[in-house]
């Protein structure tokens, strides 16, 4: 199985990732941004494509492995489809979620990570592309709802979906 956690920045993607990975169990934890460090130096634009085939890969050998992979990531429709289409042997095995805060809830210190202004920035951006309600997957809004409860919601669906 893969599950992507789809969302803007500090919508709660890597939080709830988390909490499913440990409730799940066995699970490999991808975080696309991460393989973003690799090549922090090169500009985003970039470095996006760069990091959506190596995320490809990485899922691929996970699954190869039968190890189930949560992968978290903001994806915009052309994102989506690239590693769609790069997944197309696995296709019944992806659950693609959304979360999806209100922009105001998105916008604010959460925990304790205080946001940059180019994090703010990001994150605007994001609700200006759609990220938030895209064409695919299972939109949930996760502004009033601790991580907990929105990795149950999580869990709940897959279940229902065995």
């Amino acid at each position: 199985m893969i599950i992507f956690i789809n969302g803007s920045i500090n919508s709660g993607k890597s939080t709830v990732a988390k909490i499913l990975a440990e409730k799940l169990g066995q699970v490999a934890l991808v975080e696309i941004d991460q393989l973003r460090d690799f090549i922090a130096w090169m500009p985003i634009s970039e470095a996006v494509p760069i990091n959506l085939e190596n995320a490809a890969a990485v899922i691929k050998n996970f699954i190869g492995r039968k190890i189930n992979v949560i992968a978290t990531y903001p994806l915009s429709e052309k994102n989506y489809n690239y590693l769609m289409e790069n997944l197309k042997d696995f296709q019944d095995e992806i659950k693609i979620f959304t979360l999806s805060p209100r922009l105001e809830a998105a916008l604010k210190n959460r925990g304790t990570r205080e946001l940059t202004d180019q994090e703010v920035e990001r994150i605007k951006y994001h609700y200006k592309i759609g990220i938030p309600n895209p064409s695919f997957g299972e939109i949930i809004d996760n502004s009033n709802e601790m991580p907990e409860e929105t990795a149950d919601k999580i869990l709940q669906v897959i279940n229902n979906l065995k």
